[in-house]
């Protein structure tokens, strides 16, 4: 739901057009070098205009002394000597005063890869960041805007004769940024009559473009410019490629243009005879809505369908002597989710040393067992209840303490698992101590983020509401770990009307089993990261949103002590 939004007769943003060409500022800018590879090779001179609408806003203009004796035949070309840059200053001095004048604007240059290649190696060797700038390269422009006939030749010489330049380019950076800038005029002039008038337009026109795919851009002209879901459908209406947009028309004109260059998109673009799209209030409820397409349709051409994320559980089997188990279907008392098989396995292993529980699959009678103690047992990890060494009541703590801290009402078993590695420390046992650190941490976090989720999945109803950066607020009302109504009350509206409104038609939502009451984990994760961002604020709820005092939580600071430990070990 959406009140408050701005009459259809009102004008779009740029933001909905693009970013016309002519409140574009370009710093269309050339290098003399004495080279052609950077490092080995350094920069002589660098000049750069600033333009934004055919009027020049300022120049910049240096020689820059390379380092390194000047070449004579580069001496020559560019009629620059060691004695001129002999007191230039270097390419560290001129760097910063460079970034400050093309700050903000789309770089232009002859041959860009050239330019920006020395300028990036430039900025890394002197630990300057690489502006991220988009970059219009003129050589390539004008290979797709002439052809043979308009200029046999896209050498700088041969296009600013065929503009009309008023400066001819000598191989000086100045004068040969000064002609680039009436060449890339007049190209812009000639991909205008081509429907191009937007940055948008010309960074996504100057990739090669098959004809077919071009012409497929049809295909998102029914769409808004609103935030949602969009799907690919195939020759058999069948979904082909799931995704999530803050403007779908803008976004999806992007799989027709040059801009996509994954091999797998531009197959199923091919293949692509429809694209629906579902509106949503804002960027949470579409990224809900995607995954559950994702669920439901399985596209063939989404990663993430080739390696569904089913999530992994642990759970104390039912039997004389309990043990962990992992398992794919949650029940009550599991603990997860784990994103990997392997995760939960070693979660088990760690869990089951702490708590003295046995890691063997065999089933051991209650009275009469006949197993032989194995290595774990000879090590101290085991009681061997196979051998007889053990009774049920002897065994029963361990598994009370491990249901204890998977319900977060004790964390016994963390605590034992931190004596062990005090222990091992002790004994100078640094490798081994170190192992059982990042096993302790791996459990810690999964048990922390058990908590965490299962904890939001078990509120029957929370309402929420996230600052919308224009003075308005985005609200969604969860219930069990769902998303179950989104909507926005924009600025000047209300916002309480529209809060009950929402409730009022929200989902309902049965609890399922498990510790997330039936809600998929990956749902309750998202759900989660953007109520803990900061801004968001809760609404109402219908009890305490809570996480067990005695869980892992109160191990953070320990987590982060660990990590530091973790990576200064592998520095060093």
């Amino acid at each position: 739901m959406t009140t408050g939004g701005p009459p259809g007769n009102l004008q779009l943003t740029f933001d909905e057009l693009g970013t016309p060409l002519r409140d574009t500022t370009f710093v269309v800018f050339d290098l003399e070098t004495t080279g052609t590879r950077p490092g080995p090779d350094g920069i002589t001179e660098i000049g750069a205009v600033k333009v934004r609408g055919g009027e020049v806003l300022g120049e910049f203009a240096t020689l820059v002394d390379p380092g390194t004796p000047i070449p004579p035949q580069i001496v020559q070309l560019t009629g620059i000597t060691n004695a001129m840059v002999y007191d230039a200053p270097r390419i560290e001095r001129v760097l910063p005063a460079f970034l400050e004048f093309a700050a903000g604007a789309v770089l232009v240059a002859h041959n860009a890869a050239f330019d920006t290649g020395f300028l990036r190696a430039a900025c890394q060797a002197h630990g300057y960041p690489w502006p991220k700038a988009a970059v219009v390269c003129t050589v390539r422009l004008a290979r797709r805007v002439l052809t043979r006939q308009d200029s046999p030749s896209n050498r700088l010489g041969a296009l600013a004769t065929l503009f009309n330049a008023s400066t001819t380019p000598n191989h000086r950076a100045l004068d040969d940024a000064r002609a680039t800038v009436d060449v890339l005029h007049g190209l812009l002039e000639r991909v205008g009559s081509l429907g191009v008038h937007s940055l948008e337009e010309l960074l996504d026109y100057l990739p090669e473009v098959t004809p077919a795919q071009r012409r497929k851009r049809g295909l998102a002209a029914h769409l808004p410019a609103t935030p949602g879901v969009y799907l690919f459908r195939g020759p058999n209406d069948e979904v082909l490629y799931v995704g999530t947009a803050s403007n779908l028309r803008r976004r999806v004109r992007q799989y027709f243009t040059g801009s996509e260059s994954r091999g797998r998109i531009r197959e199923m673009v091919a293949l692509a005879g429809r694209v629906d799209a579902i509106e949503c209030a804002h960027s949470l409820e579409a990224e809900i809505r995607e995954l559950r397409l994702l669920a439901a349709h399985r596209p063939a051409y989404n990663r993430r369908s080739k390696n569904p994320r089913h999530a992994w559980w642990l759970t104390l089997t039912d039997e004389a002597f309990p043990r962990l188990s992992v398992v794919r279907l949650p029940r009550d008392g599991a603990l997860g989710p784990f994103r990997t098989q392997q995760a939960a396995r070693l979660a088990a292993d760690t869990l089951s040393g702490a708590a003295g529980l046995r890691t063997c699959t065999q089933r051991i009678s209650a009275h009469a067992p006949s197993g032989k103690p194995c290595a774990l047992a000879e090590l101290g990890r085991c009681g061997a209840p196979c051998a007889g060494r053990q009774s049920v009541g002897e065994y029963a703590p361990g598994v009370a303490a491990v249901t204890e801290l998977i319900g977060g009402r004790d964390n016994r078993p963390l605590r034992s698992a931190l004596r062990q590695l005090d222990e091992l420390a002790e004994a100078q046992h640094f490798e081994q101590a170190a192992r059982r650190r990042d096993e302790l941490a791996a459990l810690v976090r999964s048990v922390d983020r058990a908590h965490r989720l299962a904890a939001l999945a078990s509120i029957a109803e929370l309402v929420a509401a996230a600052p919308d950066g224009s003075g308005g607020w985005e609200f969604a009302v969860l219930r069990y770990g769902r998303l179950a109504s989104a909507g926005v009350a924009r600025r000047g509206v209300p916002p309480m009307p529209v809060v009950d409104a929402l409730v009022a038609s929200a989902e309902t939502v049965l609890p399922g089993p498990g510790p997330l009451h039936g809600a998929p984990a990956e749902e309750v994760g998202v759900l989660l990261r953007w109520l803990t961002k900061p801004g968001v604020r809760l609404v109402r709820t219908t009890r305490p949103w809570a996480e067990p005092a005695r869980g892992a939580s109160g191990w953070r600071s320990w987590l982060d002590l660990a990590a530091t430990a973790s990576a200064l070990e592998r520095v060093g």
